[in-house]
């Protein structure tokens, strides 16, 4: 492991070469305060995430804590023993980051959000304010909301009357869901930053329509007092069966981006070298891609791979390969991909490519003997048994067996040594209680069980649930973004101080950061 300095560091995040810069502290932590590049792979999750975010282990590696927790050490001293070989730690942390004079950033998906603010500058992407689309939508005009996000999110709340269309569905189906070249187009989603790429995207695409962005989304909506819509499910129609003009827009602008398309062959070149990470993304709908893909693809909705593009790749640098099923979707979002900053390429074959079965990413650790409900409520009756429950903090909170200990991974250390008896570690997944079994069995503590079980089932077995609103407390949820919860919840504030963090983005830039996009030249 070696000590990497803040300018050192600074150097390599803008030479050219791939770097994975790996925050390993807790959602919550990284979500205040965390470089530009920083991409999140908690300590509590991280060898269920690198070999995913980090395929090539010989990539070089920078990870970091705030500086004083110790957490970057450990989680290089495990990538090690995984056999990472240019694993380095950002010495002093984000403390020392900031020391230097370089900028800490709040919030998750940040290099994406500000790339909306960003192409809303550039190209001046016209908008619409929410008072003027009620009073459109009153008088009965001639226009259509698409809100551009994933089913899931559209579901819980959205404007009335809007079609959930998630953004890199939209060149394949918007000739379905506006025929009219006259209709106008608005885009929405929660706040700013797929409103603004949806609505860019339809125009790149060179739609006939009208077409605006919803200026702050659903939270704008909200902060207007209008009433939003909860439980819709107006969802996208299939494609047009003509794709011929489609396909040929999408190609004319994947060009004027610079985007290559590149054969199975050099792609199968590409995924056996052990230099250079490449990553390869079916950008079509999870429905498509549960019903068959190519070896080793991973699913990233193309409008959740723009919007998030730190959850999907995790090399700054590396090559990035999608693909879909028409030819039309997939190069769009290259087009994007590009302009972000990515060396982002079309499979030229898509769905029909032939590529040989995925190397597995290595053996996940084995979890303690699982036990079913019954079997803990006989446990807890024989007693003494020690609870340790490592699921959120939220979930914690809303509901737990009596006399459980919540806890995650990177504060096991604060678990007191159990008296003899069980110890079971209740978990939502088997990974996450394998890593803390591991962590604790170096401590001499032996995790016997794991289980999954909810508030439901435990009450429903005569097991005592007891829900803690305040405990754990909120400085100890280290887990859980506060920054960001309560926008959707009627609370108005929030609210405005999330839409003023995403308009805030922009400027706290440096000129290394703001020269790594590729937009393209006025009027293109």
């Amino acid at each position: 492991m070696n000590r990497v300095s803040p300018a050192t560091l600074k150097t390599w995040l803008h030479d050219g070469a791939e770097i994975a810069l790996l925050d390993v502290r807790e959602h919550g932590q990284y979500g205040e305060a965390h470089p530009f590049y920083a991409v999140p792979v908690p300590y509590s999750r991280l060898e269920l995430d690198i070999g995913r975010l980090v395929p090539r282990q010989g990539t070089r590696i920078v990870l970091h804590d705030s500086g004083t927790e110790g957490i970057a050490e450990r989680a290089a001293a495990r990538l090690e023993a995984l056999g990472y070989t240019n694993v380095g730690v950002l010495e002093g942390g984000t403390a020392a980051w900031q020391a230097a004079g370089h900028v800490l950033f709040a919030g998750v998906n940040v290099p994406s959000k500000t790339f909306g603010e960003m192409v809303e500058e550039t190209y001046h992407t016209p908008h619409i304010s929410a008072t003027e689309l009620a009073a459109r939508q009153a008088r009965g005009d001639n226009l259509i909301v698409l809100d551009g996000r994933p089913v899931d999110e559209y579901r819980k709340m959205t404007i009335p009357g809007s079609i959930c269309c998630p953004n890199g569905e939209l060149p394949l189906r918007i000739g379905a869901l506006a025929p009219d070249p006259a209709t106008t187009i608005v885009v929405n989603c929660a706040g700013r930053t797929r409103s603004i790429i949806g609505a860019q995207t339809l125009r790149h695409f060179g739609v006939p329509n009208p077409v605006l962005a919803l200026e702050n989304g659903t939270q704008g909506w909200f902060l207007a007092d209008f009433t939003l819509d909860n439980g819709a499910d107006r969802l996208y129609p299939a494609a047009p069966h003509d794709l011929a003009e489609a396909k040929a827009r999408a190609a004319r602008h994947a060009e004027r981006c610079g985007v290559e398309r590149v054969d199975a062959a050099t792609l199968r070149g590409w995924l056996a070298d052990p230099a250079r990470n490449t990553f390869l993304c079916d950008i079509r709908t999870p429905e498509e891609f549960a019903a068959g893909s190519l070896p080793g693809a991973q699913n990233a909705p193309g409008g959740q791979l723009l919007q998030a593009t730190d959850q999907y790749v995790g090399v700054h640098g590396a090559r990035i390969v999608v693909f879909d099923g028409e030819g039309i979707r997939a190069p769009m979002v290259a087009a994007w991909l590009r302009q972000m900053g990515w060396n982002a390429f079309v499979l030229a074959e898509g769905l029909q490519a032939t590529l040989p079965c995925a190397a597995p990413q290595g053996a996940q650790p084995a979890a303690p003997a699982a036990l079913d409900v019954p079997g803990l409520a006989v446990l807890i009756a024989a007693g003494p048994v020690t609870l340790i429950d490592l699921r959120p903090s939220m979930t914690y909170r809303a509901g737990h067996l009596r006399g459980a200990t919540w806890t995650v991974r990177p504060r096991l250390d604060g678990i007191a040594t159990p008296p003899a008896g069980p110890v079971v570690l209740i978990a939502a997944e088997p990974g996450i209680a394998a890593l803390a079994a591991r962590d604790l069995a170096d401590r001499g503590i032996r995790a016997t069980h794991w289980h999954a079980g909810t508030p439901a089932a435990w009450k429903a077995a005569g097991l005592t649930v007891e829900a803690t609103p305040d405990l754990p407390a909120d400085a100890d949820c280290i887990d859980f973004l506060f920054f960001v919860h309560d926008r959707h919840s009627g609370n108005r504030e929030a609210a405005k101080q999330y839409l003023a963090w995403e308009l805030g983005l922009v400027a706290q830039l440096d000129a290394q950061e703001r020269a790594a996009w590729r937009f393209l030249p006025p009027g293109g």
